[in-house]
């Protein structure tokens, strides 16, 4: 019988199947939606649906690098334990490689690695391994150069910090410390023009409300808060920063006297804005042995 696209629909939401996986269950079982559930049961392919609750808020950042053009993807799963598997690794690697070629993480998902879609190989990953995963973001950077640094590596070009950094000018061994000085610094932004209006605000209602409380006279707490910004935004953004490698340079600074213009950064950390459910580890093993 013919197998219809509401069908496939409908099953792959049930199941959390990729799309030619619930075709075929569907046509080897003639419509028969029950039964096609348990064909991808037997096949291991129905698996992820099960885990698709989970928080995954584990995993591994992976760095990519394609001429002028730089990539960081993070994968998800919902341990530690994973991020160490070379399976695991393999695939974000692949995925990584992928995002070289696309510009959101939409088209990430769609993008074809070993024969199939990204999100259908991570939903097989799901069923062998056992863990919710997913695919949280990617981020891209573009210059003449491209340096990386990863931090915690697990494996080449991936671990719990990737960063990038994009130069105009300069060199890969200046862009490597700029980007080493970024996964420890972490600033907001690249300039004081790039900052979200909302933190500098935010900041400012602070800084005035400190001021205030010092009873000094208003021309005063203007001067106070203007010092107390300038201050603040030399320390959040990456050309004002201190430069780790040489504290006597701001981070401009030391590029210009390196030749180089820095003109786009990503550090991209495991987890970061994920709220994580805590359990004992106790509970976590009893969990994991009740599959």
């Amino acid at each position: 019988m013919a197998i219809t696209a509401a069908q496939v629909k409908e099953l792959r939401e049930m199941t959390g199947a990729g799309m030619m996986d619930a075709k075929k269950a569907l046509t080897e079982t003639d419509g028969d939606m029950d039964a096609a559930v348990d064909w991808l049961r037997t096949k291991g392919l129905a698996k992820a649906a099960k885990k698709s609750g989970r928080t995954a808020a584990e995993g591994l950042v992976a760095v990519e690098v394609n001429g002028g053009t730089g990539v960081a993807v993070e994968i998800n799963a919902e341990t530690d334990f994973v991020a160490k598997n070379a399976e695991f690794q393999e695939m974000v690697g692949g995925i990584a490689k992928a995002a070289t070629g696309v510009d959101t993480v939409e088209a990430l998902a769609d993008a074809e690695l070993n024969g199939k879609k990204v999100s259908e190989v991570i939903t097989d990953k799901i069923a062998k391994i056992g863990e919710n995963m997913t695919l949280r973001r990617m981020a891209k950077v573009e210059g003449e150069t491209v340096a990386t640094y990863v931090h915690n590596v697990a494996a080449p070009g991936m671990g719990q910090i990737g960063v990038l950094v994009a130069l105009n000018g300069g060199t890969e061994e200046f862009g490597k410390q700029v980007a080493m000085h970024i996964a420890a610094a972490n600033p907001a932004s690249l300039s004081t023009d790039d900052l979200d209006p909302a933190v500098v605000e935010k900041e400012r209602q602070v800084q005035i409300d400190i001021a205030r409380e010092s009873g000094k006279p208003e021309q005063v707490i203007e001067k106070m808060i203007e010092g107390r910004m300038r201050k603040f935004l030399a320390e959040v953004t990456l050309l004002g920063q201190q430069f780790v490698i040489n504290p006597d340079l701001t981070v401009e600074k030391a590029a210009e006297e390196a030749g180089a213009t820095i003109v786009g950064y990503v550090r991209m950390q495991v987890g970061e804005g994920i709220e994580k459910k805590e359990e004992d580890f106790a509970a976590e093993v009893a969990k994991a042995a009740q599959g």
